[in-house]
């Protein structure tokens, strides 16, 4: 195979292509739910495997051919139970939400009442938006972050499951900075005769590694996407109870999916491999670590963050106080080479389409080998944007000059 054949072939997109490489190498990437694959996770990506139709599960397809891709399933599978100790593992989902649906549609039927986070609280779309299949097929009942302290109140999920009776409780979330009390959920679930489902999409990584708890003994199914802070390719995953496996294999093929994408499959092993070393651990460690220093610099130039800080690999800003919404702050940091998302805030007046916050993480600048001592100057130039203290193609000038010391892929990943 020729590396260069997409530049003789379509030497348009090639272009299109390096730009967006230039792009990721010379600007900071903040966004939350993105990070860096290594060389190898991509190599599976691109290989032969893409060509390979596949559909069912190992040693029970419906076509030949399918010795070499039941081997590469079954080591996927057996990676990401070692890594996250699970009964059983699905990993053909082709997405987060698509991970979501399978889980809805083995444990629900549709019209049931599902207890999740609202979306403007820091929940997701799957998780019972007006928009998404999940608010159209199901009734979902929201509970959202505490007046007093922007964090998770149990008691308000409690009093909501009690009085609302839900078939299944949802945890997890797009948006929130701290930890979350999954065996407090579990205990709520249990009381009111509820099945309990985690999303930990974002937090996948950190719960590998041991840096937040882990829901996987307490959900009776855990659906999670295989890149943000587990570094992997772009897909989904799903993990349950032994007992839950049979009507999930059902309901991600035939139920949802068709052939599932051996190539991405087999990175999605690459990925739960490099998860099992110890270096990983450190890695993540070090996730957490730069967005507490990060936190804790936004906040001395009077950036004002949800629930006060952050417990994990994320934060969130409300650019209220200075007077700035989401969406400007977005396009001024952009301008600079800082990319970040607009995000709303609790009970944000100016709506999900501009907002009056921003979404900030640290999982791609950590894995391009930047520690806490780096956080002070990305901190700097995030807030001399929005303070407009500083020439914005000065700061451009900094971030250029951090980036070139940490090498997108300088350590060789």
């Amino acid at each position: 195979m020729n590396s260069a054949a997409i530049e003789t072939v379509d030497p348009e997109i090639a272009g299109m292509i390096s730009n967006e490489a230039l792009r990721q190498e010379s600007g900071l990437e903040l966004i939350a739910s993105e990070n860096t694959a290594s060389c190898a996770v991509m190599e599976a990506q691109g290989s032969v495997l893409t060509n390979k139709y596949a559909e069912g599960y190992p040693a029970k397809r419906y076509y030949g051919g399918c010795l070499h891709v039941d081997k590469i399933e079954s080591l996927a599978i057996e990676r990401a139970m070692q890594l996250f100790g699970a009964e059983y593992v699905n990993v053909q989902p082709h997405s987060g939400s698509g991970a979501n649906m399978g889980a809805y549609f083995a444990m629900l039927k549709p019209g049931d009442t599902v207890l999740a986070m609202d979306l403007s609280h820091g929940g997701h779309l799957t998780h019972g938006s007006d928009v998404s299949f999940s608010g159209r097929l199901f009734d979902f009942v929201h509970y959202g972050l505490s007046g007093k302290n922007e964090t998770i109140d149990l008691d308000e999920v409690e009093s909501l499951a009690k009085k609302n009776r839900p078939a299944l409780i949802l945890a997890g979330a797009s948006a929130y900075p701290r930890q979350i009390d999954f065996k407090g959920f579990a205990s709520v679930a249990e009381k009111y005769n509820a099945l309990f489902m985690v999303d930990m999409a974002h937090i996948a990584g950190l719960v590998a590694a041991g840096v937040h708890p882990s829901p996987v003994p307490w959900a009776d199914v855990v659906t999670s996407t295989t890149h943000k802070t587990l570094r992997g390719p772009r897909g989904g995953l799903i993990l349950s109870k032994a007992k839950h496996a049979a009507k999930i294999r059902s309901q991600v093929f035939p139920g949802i999916q068709g052939g599932p994408m051996m190539h991405i499959i087999a990175a999605k092993a690459v990925a739960f491999k490099e998860a099992l070393e110890p270096s990983f651990k450190e890695y993540q460690k070090q996730v957490v670590a730069n967005a507490s220093a990060l936190a804790d610099e936004l906040q001395k130039r009077e950036v004002r963050l949800v629930s006060g800080g952050t417990d994990n690999h994320l934060m969130l800003a409300d650019l209220t106080g200075k007077g700035i919404s989401g969406k400007d702050a977005e396009e001024m940091l952009g301008t600079a080479g800082i990319t970040v998302n607009k995000n709303s805030v609790p009970n944000d007046p100016l709506g999900p389409v501009v907002t009056s916050g921003i979404r900030i993480g640290t999982p791609l600048l950590t894995s391009r080998g930047m520690k806490t001592s780096e956080m002070k100057e990305v901190a700097a130039c995030i807030c001399d944007v929005l303070d407009k203290s500083c020439d914005i193609n000065s700061v451009a000038g900094r971030v250029k000059d951090l980036c070139r010391q940490f090498p997108l892929y300088g350590t060789g990943r």
